[in-house]
Protein backbone atom coordinates (compact mmCIF):
# COMPACT_ATOMS: atom_id res chain seq x y z
CA UNK A 1 0.00 0.00 0.00
CA UNK A 2 1.82 3.28 -1.17
CA UNK A 3 1.58 6.26 1.66
CA UNK A 4 -1.16 8.16 -0.47
CA UNK A 5 -3.92 5.63 0.45
CA UNK A 6 -3.12 5.56 4.07
CA UNK A 7 -5.48 8.19 5.90
CA UNK A 8 -3.42 10.64 8.07
CA UNK A 9 -4.50 10.48 11.81
CA UNK A 10 -3.30 13.50 13.17
CA UNK A 11 -2.35 13.30 17.13
CA UNK A 12 -1.24 15.63 19.77
CA UNK A 13 0.76 14.35 23.26
CA UNK A 14 -0.14 17.36 25.56
CA UNK A 15 0.60 17.56 29.35
CA UNK A 16 2.96 19.24 32.13
CA UNK A 17 6.52 19.90 31.66
CA UNK A 18 8.84 16.87 32.18
CA UNK A 19 5.80 14.40 32.12
CA UNK A 20 7.68 12.31 29.58
CA UNK A 21 6.04 13.53 26.44
CA UNK A 22 8.48 13.57 23.98
CA UNK A 23 10.25 9.93 25.38
CA UNK A 24 6.86 8.53 24.72
CA UNK A 25 7.10 10.04 20.89
CA UNK A 26 10.49 8.17 20.68
CA UNK A 27 9.16 5.30 22.38
CA UNK A 28 6.97 4.43 19.85
CA UNK A 29 8.53 6.02 16.78
CA UNK A 30 11.92 5.13 17.06
CA UNK A 31 11.94 2.17 19.86
CA UNK A 32 14.69 4.81 21.58
CA UNK A 33 14.68 6.43 24.72
CA UNK A 34 16.51 9.67 26.21
CA UNK A 35 17.22 9.69 30.53
CA UNK A 36 18.24 13.42 30.26
CA UNK A 37 15.59 15.99 30.22
CA UNK A 38 15.77 18.44 27.28
CA UNK A 39 12.43 20.72 27.26
CA UNK A 40 10.29 20.88 23.81
CA UNK A 41 10.24 23.96 22.67
CA UNK A 42 7.26 24.53 20.70
CA UNK A 43 6.17 21.43 18.71
CA UNK A 44 7.64 19.02 16.76
CA UNK A 45 6.25 15.78 15.37
CA UNK A 46 6.73 12.28 13.44
CA UNK A 47 5.10 10.25 11.59
CA UNK A 48 4.85 6.13 11.96
CA UNK A 49 2.79 3.71 10.26
CA UNK A 50 0.54 1.62 12.73
CA UNK A 51 -1.82 -1.43 11.64
CA UNK A 52 -5.46 -1.09 13.33
CA UNK A 53 -7.75 -4.34 12.69
CA UNK A 54 -5.94 -4.88 9.17
CA UNK A 55 -6.30 -0.98 8.55
CA UNK A 56 -2.92 0.64 7.63
CA UNK A 57 -2.83 4.40 9.72
CA UNK A 58 0.00 7.19 9.35
CA UNK A 59 -0.17 8.82 12.84
CA UNK A 60 1.27 12.30 12.71
CA UNK A 61 1.98 12.70 15.95
CA UNK A 62 2.56 16.13 17.10
CA UNK A 63 5.04 16.39 20.70
CA UNK A 64 4.03 20.00 22.04
CA UNK A 65 5.82 21.44 25.10
CA UNK A 66 4.48 21.59 28.31
CA UNK A 67 5.54 24.89 29.70
CA UNK A 68 2.88 27.83 30.13
CA UNK A 69 4.47 29.91 27.99
CA UNK A 70 3.72 28.20 24.67
CA UNK A 71 0.20 27.25 25.28
CA UNK A 72 -1.05 30.37 23.20
CA UNK A 73 1.33 28.57 20.50
CA UNK A 74 0.35 25.21 21.15
CA UNK A 75 -3.50 25.91 20.94
CA UNK A 76 -3.15 26.58 17.52
CA UNK A 77 -2.24 22.58 16.54
CA UNK A 78 -5.69 21.50 18.38
CA UNK A 79 -7.24 22.03 14.90
CA UNK A 80 -7.50 19.36 12.62
CA UNK A 81 -6.53 17.08 15.61
CA UNK A 82 -8.25 13.12 15.41
CA UNK A 83 -7.04 11.95 18.79
CA UNK A 84 -5.13 13.74 21.76
CA UNK A 85 -2.72 11.64 24.37
CA UNK A 86 -2.96 13.38 27.55
CA UNK A 87 -0.28 12.47 29.85
CA UNK A 88 0.90 13.30 33.29
CA UNK A 89 3.33 11.62 35.33
CA UNK A 90 2.75 9.44 38.37
CA UNK A 91 5.63 10.66 40.50
CA UNK A 92 4.26 14.30 40.06
CA UNK A 93 1.21 15.32 41.59
CA UNK A 94 1.04 18.72 39.88
CA UNK A 95 1.11 17.37 36.30
CA UNK A 96 -1.93 15.18 37.77
CA UNK A 97 -4.01 18.10 38.91
CA UNK A 98 -3.70 19.98 35.96
CA UNK A 99 -5.52 17.36 33.59
CA UNK A 100 -8.16 19.22 34.32
CA UNK A 101 -6.86 22.46 33.10
CA UNK A 102 -5.57 20.30 29.93
CA UNK A 103 -9.29 19.14 29.31
CA UNK A 104 -10.55 22.75 29.76
CA UNK A 105 -8.02 23.48 27.04
CA UNK A 106 -9.20 20.43 24.77
CA UNK A 107 -12.42 21.31 25.16
CA UNK A 108 -11.88 25.28 23.96
CA UNK A 109 -9.41 24.14 21.00
CA UNK A 110 -10.36 20.53 19.77
CA UNK A 111 -13.03 19.32 17.72
CA UNK A 112 -16.19 17.81 19.59
CA UNK A 113 -15.24 14.44 18.29
CA UNK A 114 -11.49 14.27 19.51
CA UNK A 115 -10.41 10.64 20.57
CA UNK A 116 -8.72 11.37 24.13
CA UNK A 117 -6.69 8.99 26.08
CA UNK A 118 -5.40 9.93 29.41
CA UNK A 119 -1.80 8.48 30.64
CA UNK A 120 0.03 7.99 33.53
CA UNK A 121 3.49 7.81 32.40
CA UNK A 122 6.73 7.16 34.34
CA UNK A 123 4.77 3.81 35.93
CA UNK A 124 8.29 2.11 36.73
CA UNK A 125 9.40 4.87 38.97
CA UNK A 126 9.21 3.81 42.67
CA UNK A 127 8.41 7.33 44.09
CA UNK A 128 4.64 7.29 42.73
CA UNK A 129 2.92 10.32 44.32
CA UNK A 130 -0.61 8.76 41.89
CA UNK A 131 -2.17 5.64 42.45
CA UNK A 132 -3.72 3.59 39.33
CA UNK A 133 -6.82 4.04 40.82
CA UNK A 134 -6.89 7.97 40.96
CA UNK A 135 -5.61 8.20 37.67
CA UNK A 136 -8.59 5.32 36.19
CA UNK A 137 -11.23 7.15 38.39
CA UNK A 138 -10.17 10.17 37.18
CA UNK A 139 -10.47 8.80 33.37
CA UNK A 140 -13.70 7.66 34.11
CA UNK A 141 -15.07 10.76 35.44
CA UNK A 142 -13.99 12.13 32.10
CA UNK A 143 -15.57 9.33 30.32
CA UNK A 144 -11.56 8.29 28.02
CA UNK A 145 -9.62 5.44 27.95
CA UNK A 146 -6.76 5.25 30.43
CA UNK A 147 -3.25 3.77 30.72
CA UNK A 148 -0.08 3.66 32.67
CA UNK A 149 2.80 3.70 30.96
CA UNK A 150 6.56 3.71 30.77
CA UNK A 151 8.57 4.84 28.15
CA UNK A 152 11.59 3.87 29.94
CA UNK A 153 10.92 0.25 29.39
CA UNK A 154 8.79 0.70 26.80
CA UNK A 155 5.04 -0.49 28.87
CA UNK A 156 2.24 -0.07 27.13
CA UNK A 157 3.24 2.59 24.54
CA UNK A 158 1.91 0.85 21.76
CA UNK A 159 -1.26 -0.40 23.68
CA UNK A 160 -1.43 3.58 24.03
CA UNK A 161 -1.18 4.57 20.38
CA UNK A 162 -3.31 1.37 19.22
CA UNK A 163 -6.07 2.13 21.47
CA UNK A 164 -6.66 5.79 20.40
CA UNK A 165 -5.93 4.55 16.55
CA UNK A 166 -9.10 2.42 17.17
CA UNK A 167 -11.46 4.98 18.58
CA UNK A 168 -10.16 6.69 15.78
CA UNK A 169 -11.01 4.54 12.84
CA UNK A 170 -14.39 3.49 14.22
CA UNK A 171 -15.39 6.90 14.21
CA UNK A 172 -14.27 7.56 10.81
CA UNK A 173 -16.03 3.68 9.95
CA UNK A 174 -19.05 5.14 11.31
CA UNK A 175 -18.87 8.92 8.96
CA UNK A 176 -18.30 6.90 6.62
CA UNK A 177 -21.45 4.92 6.39
CA UNK A 178 -23.21 7.92 7.41
CA UNK A 179 -21.76 9.66 4.13
CA UNK A 180 -22.58 6.59 2.60
CA UNK A 181 -26.88 7.05 3.70
CA UNK A 182 -26.73 10.29 3.03
CA UNK A 183 -25.28 9.56 -0.78
CA UNK A 184 -27.66 6.88 -1.24
CA UNK A 185 -30.43 9.01 0.06
CA UNK A 186 -29.64 12.16 -2.41
CA UNK A 187 -29.34 9.16 -5.34
CA UNK A 188 -33.03 7.67 -4.51
CA UNK A 189 -34.70 11.34 -4.40
CA UNK A 190 -33.09 12.30 -7.40
CA UNK A 191 -34.44 9.27 -9.12
CA UNK A 192 -38.06 10.06 -7.59
CA UNK A 193 -37.72 13.34 -8.81
CA UNK A 194 -37.78 12.13 -12.41
CA UNK A 195 -41.08 11.72 -14.45
CA UNK A 196 -41.72 9.18 -16.85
Amino acid sequence: MNTCDKPIIKLLIIGDSAVGKTNILKRFCENQYTPSFVSTIGIDFKFRDLEVEGKLMRLQIWDTAGQERFRTITSTYYKGAMGIILVYAVNNVESFQNIQNWMNQIKQNASESVVILLVANKSDLIDRAVQFEQGKNLADSYGIKFFETSAKEGINIIDSFQCVSKQIKDIMSLEEKVQNIKLESSSQQAKSNFCC
